[in-house]
């Protein structure tokens, strides 16, 4: 294995899957190996590109390594609209069975659901809980995982709680939560629970606002693909459908949980909070990143506040999770484990950034490089 510098150097195999017994247009990117293994969700999308997938491979091996899991970081991508799900994810699975029987286990990402999993994982005779070399797992991959649904969430949580107690703030934060899937609900959920008051919701639909946003009110009228019901919406809210309008609600923290690039060189100069934590792969560009820092806005990166389902997944796959738990138990170590990870990196950036200008990042990932060799 190499724990060199990975920033900016080639990924170790991009395979172009063409099908196996149907057509597909989709890839896997590897972009490191760790004693022979390699992980990351697979992302079906209309427009997903190479490119894309190659970033967000990157993006799994700079957590696994902030997290001091030894295992690489992989991604997969398929073009589609999801129409046909069945014969695209059976086609997908013939086609990567050899990767995944390999050391590549490929999971969920966005427009890939568990049930999707569970087809090609089935096409391509694959169990995780069984690989030469390492102890069986003695529970199934959904008896494990599912009860973890929230520990992503429960991450992104953790690093906005510890951004926010490292700033010296002791009253309620107001909170804008872009994108309110699984992660942002259960973020919304996580910092409500804290004290901290909700105030700005976006869906694909557009920015909802108030005073207040009770969370529970707002999961009660939101469907499995996060779109929040409209007409059963109280009267008191302010609803926007322009563009990026949560952007302009006035808060504390903005926690980005939806789609690639949010936050972005055009809308940057918008942003009002002072601290952004990312809760999705991908949430800003370079660009936004370095406009918001010179603004004085702290910026919590996905490769370390949205680790949990990664996590989660890669504490399975090496066999570091204690299986011998009952499974409440198992569940409550998973959640501690994530948040220490989390809340260690969090500080350390913190600590970086204050003793220097520009992005703290790579000089946190060259730590954690140093204490994996």
């Amino acid at each position: 294995m190499s724990l060199d510098d990975t920033t900016t150097q080639d990924p170790a195999l991009v395979v172009h899957l063409n099908g196996s017994g149907g057509t597909i247009k989709s890839w896997v990117v590897i972009d490191t190996l760790v004693d022979g293994l390699a992980m990351g969700g697979v992302r079906m999308t209309p427009g997903v590109t190479q490119e894309e997938v190659a970033g967000l491979a990157r993006d799994m091996t700079h957590k696994f390594t902030l997290a001091g899991l030894r295992i690489g970081g992989a991604k997969g991508g398929i073009v589609s609209d999801g129409s046909n799900r069945e014969e695209t994810f059976r086609t997908f699975g013939r086609t990567v069975k050899p990767l995944l029987h390999g050391g590549i286990h490929l999971g969920i990402d966005m427009g890939v659901t568990p049930a999707d999993r569970a087809v090609f994982f089935d096409e391509a005779g694959y169990d995780p809980r069984y690989r030469l070399g390492a102890p069986d797992m003695p529970i199934d991959w959904r008896t494990y995982y599912e009860p973890l649904i929230d520990v992503t969430g429960h991450g992104v949580g953790v690093a906005a709680v510890t951004a926010l107690e490292a700033s010296g703030r002791t009253e309620p934060a107001r909170v804008v939560v872009q994108g309110f899937g699984a992660v942002g609900r259960a973020v919304a959920r996580f910092l409500e629970d804290r004290g901290h008051v909700i105030v700005g919701v976006a869906d694909a639909q557009g920015t909802i606002s108030a005073d207040r946003l009770p969370v529970a009110d707002l999961v009660a009228v939101t469907d499995e693909f996060g779109l929040i019901d409209r007409s059963r919406l109280p009267q008191h809210v302010t609803l926007s459908s322009a563009p990026d309008a949560w952007l302009d609600v006035d808060a504390d923290l903005l926690v980005l949980a939806a789609q690639k690039h949010a936050l972005n060189a055009e809308n940057a100069h918008r942003l009002r909070a002072g601290l952004v934590v990312e809760g999705a792969n991908l949430a800003s560009d370079a660009e936004a990143r370095e406009k918001a820092r010179a603004a004085g806005a702290t910026l919590v990166p996905g490769v370390i506040a949205n680790i949990g389902g990664a996590g989660a997944a890669a504490l399975a796959v090496t066999r570091v999770v204690p299986f011998e738990l009952a499974a409440e138990a198992r569940k409550a170590w998973v959640f501690d484990w994530i948040g220490d990870r989390v809340r260690d990196n969090t500080r350390a950036l913190l600590e970086i950034a204050a003793g220097r200008a520009g992005d703290p990042l790579p000089e946190l990932l060259a730590v954690r490089r140093g204490e994996l060799r």
